[in-house]
C-alpha cells in the first residue's frame, strides 16, 4: 500500500473513530440499545408454560379424587383451584380466569374400582394454540403418571402397549430461553449494525460534511472502509456484551468454540454494516435512513429468521423469502453453537450464504457510491 494511500485511510479512520467518540447516539446504537433490547426480550419473552391456573372439577370428592387432585396441586407446571360444578369453571374459562378445566364426574370412583375405565373430561383454552397444546400435554403427563402410582398401590401393573423413553437432546431443561436468547443476538446485531452505518452516513449528508469529502483526494474505497472499521469494531464490542449478558445474566451455556462465534459474528456484523451503507445511498436523510433499517432489516430478522417462529411451519411462498434475510443463517448458526457445539456441516453451509450476502451488499454499496452530488 502505497504512503498517500495508507496516509489518507488513516485519516479517514481517525475522523470516523472521533466522530464516534463525539457522537452519544452512536454509542447508545452499540452499547444501550442491545442491553434494554436483550433485558426486554430475555426477562419479557417466554415459550415456557409455568404456573397455568387450572380448575379442578369435583363432583364428589373421595380418596382417589383427593390422590388424583394432589398430583396436580404438586406439580410445578400448574397453580390448580378445586371447584364444585362445572358450569361455574366454564364462567372463568370464557373470562380467561382459568387456563384449562379437568372434570372428575361423580362417577369417578366407581366406575375407576369397577372397570377400570373412569373418562376424566379435559377442557383447554385454544385461543394460544401453542400454550394448550402444552397444557394439554402436561395434563396427559400427570394423569399417567398418577394412573401408574395408582395401579402399583392396587397391586396391579399398568400395561401400555408402547412405553416411550424420550431423551431430549441439545437442551435438558427445556428453557425456552435458551433457544431465544442466541436468536436474540442476531436480531440485535442487525439493528445496530444497519442503523449505526446507514444514520451516520445520512448525517453526513444533512450536515453537509459529505460534500467537503468529497472534494478531497480520498478515493471511494478509502471511504468505505474508513467508514466501515470503526463502527465495526463499535458494533462487535456490543456483540462481545450481550454474549456476557447471554453467558451471565441469562445463564444461558455455549457449547461451541468462543473464537468460532467470534469470527461468525465478525462475518454477519459485515453483513449488516453492508447493509447499512446501501440504505445510506438510497436515504440522505436520518429519518429516513432509520424508518427504512428498521422496515428492511429489523422486522425481517425478528419475523422471518426463525428467532421465534419455526420456519419450517411457515407457508411454502414466505419459506422461500426467508433465504433472503441474513439473519436466518446468523440464527442458525448461534443456536448451533450455543446448544449443539461446533457442527460443522451447519456452521459452513450458513457461513458460505453470509459470505456471498456481505459480497453483494458492500460490492452493491460501493457501486452505487459515487464521488458526484447528484
Amino acid at each position: 500500500m502505497k504512503s498517500a494511500t495508507r496516509m489518507r485511510l488513516r485519516g479517514m479512520i481517525r475522523k470516523e473513530s472521533l466522530q464516534v467518540l463525539r457522537d452519544p447516539s452512536s454509542i447508545a446504537i452499540a452499547f444501550v440499545m442491545p442491553v434494554i433490547l436483550l433485558l426486554l426480550f430475555g426477562f419479557g419473552v417466554s415459550l415456557d408454560a409455568r404456573h397455568i391456573p387450572l380448575a379442578l372439577v369435583v363432583e364428589q370428592p373421595d380418596s382417589n379424587t383427593t390422590s388424583l387432585t394432589g398430583a396436580f396441586q404438586g406439580s410445578e407446571y400448574f397453580i390448580p383451584v378445586i371447584y364444585r360444578n362445572i358450569q361455574l369453571a366454564e364462567q372463568d374459562l370464557a373470562a380467561h380466569k382459568i387456563d384449562g378445566i379437568v372434570w372428575l364426574r361423580g362417577n369417578f370412583s366407581s366406575k375407576l374400582l369397577n372397570s377400570g375405565n373412569a373418562p376424566i373430561g379435559v377442557f383447554v383454552n385454544g385461543v394460544n394454540a401453542n400454550q394448550a397444546r402444552i397444557t394439554e400435554g402436561y395434563i396427559q403427563g400427570v394423569w399417567q403418571g398418577w394412573l401408574e402410582s395408582y395401579t402399583r398401590r392396587q397391586g396391579q401393573e399398568l400395561e401400555i402397549p408402547v412405553k416411550l423413553e424420550p431423551r431430549i437432546w441439545f437442551n435438558p431443561a427445556v428453557r425456552s430461553r435458551n433457544f431465544l436468547v442466541p436468536g436474540l443476538i442476531a436480531v440485535i446485531m442487525t439493528l445496530t449494525g444497519a442503523m449505526l452505518t446507514s444514520m451516520v452516513v445520512a448525517r453526513e449528508w444533512e450536515r453537509g460534511t459529505m460534500e467537503a469529502l468529497m472534494v478531497t483526494p480520498v478515493r471511494i474505497w478509502e471511504i468505505t472502509v474508513g467508514k466501515l472499521l470503526p463502527y465495526f469494531v463499535l458494533g462487535m464490542g456490543g456483540m462481545f456484551l450481550t454474549v456476557a449478558m447471554a453467558l451471565w445474566v441469562f445463564e444461558v451455556p455455549i457449547r461451541g468454540s468462543f473464537w468460532l462465534l467470534t469470527l461468525s459474528s465478525a462475518l454477519f456484523m459485515l453483513v449488516s454494516l453492508g447493509m447499512g451503507l446501501l440504505i445510506s445511498t438510497v436515504a440522505r436523510n436520518q429519518f429516513v435512513a432509520g424508518q427504512i433499517a428498521l422496515v428492511a432489516t429489523f422486522l425481517p430478522a425478528f419475523i422471518l429468521s426463525g428467532f421465534i417462529f419455526q420456519i419450517n411451519s411457515m407457508p411454502q411462498a414466505i419459506q422461500v423469502i426467508t433465504h433472503i434475510v441474513p439473519a436466518r443463517y446468523f440464527v442458525a448458526i448461534l443456536q448451533t453453537l450455543f446448544a449443539a457445539g461446533d457442527i460443522w456441516p451447519v456452521i459452513l453451509a450458513n457461513s458460505l450464504a453470509l459470505i456471498i450476502m456481505m459480497l453483494l451488499f458492500l460490492g452493491l454499496s460501493w457501486r452505487k457510491t459515487r464521488k458526484r452530488l447528484d
